[in-house]
């Protein structure tokens, strides 16, 4: 646990940058991409299809700077970086593009608010 002692936002902006590199490696940009296709804008799909292969990216470059390779992990990193968001506009930033890749944009009706 000893790069819990280390942790900062800038340890935190170069994981994150880390991630988006490995997400658009052209191995992995592509199996995002047919990942997508299958899945279509339906959101379940989205979930089984894309969802794990962001999180198996996410896994690789988190074990490379110290975090265990595992769920716990990742929710341990995840929930650093929410912290962190709060006060760092960049780190924010950052994490809204990693979720935006598994998540798709969702049409808001603003004169009613409510969900399309």
């Amino acid at each position: 646990m000893s790069y819990l002692a280390n942790f900062n936002n800038e340890n935190a902006k170069q994981i994150l940058m880390d991630i988006i590199r490995c997400v658009n490696q052209p191995e992995n940009s592509k199996k995002l991409s047919q990942a997508k296709a299958s899945a279509g804008k339906e959101m379940l799909l989205m979930m089984q299809h894309v969802f794990p292969l962001v999180m198996q990216l996410q896994l690789e470059v988190i074990k490379g700077h110290g975090f265990p390779a595992n769920r716990e992990g990742l929710v341990q990193f995840s929930q650093l970086v929410r912290e962190m968001e709060r006060d760092d506009m960049e780190i924010a930033r950052l994490r809204s593009q990693i979720r935006a890749i598994y998540l798709p944009p969702i049409a808001i009706n603003t004169t009613n608010d409510i969900l399309i």
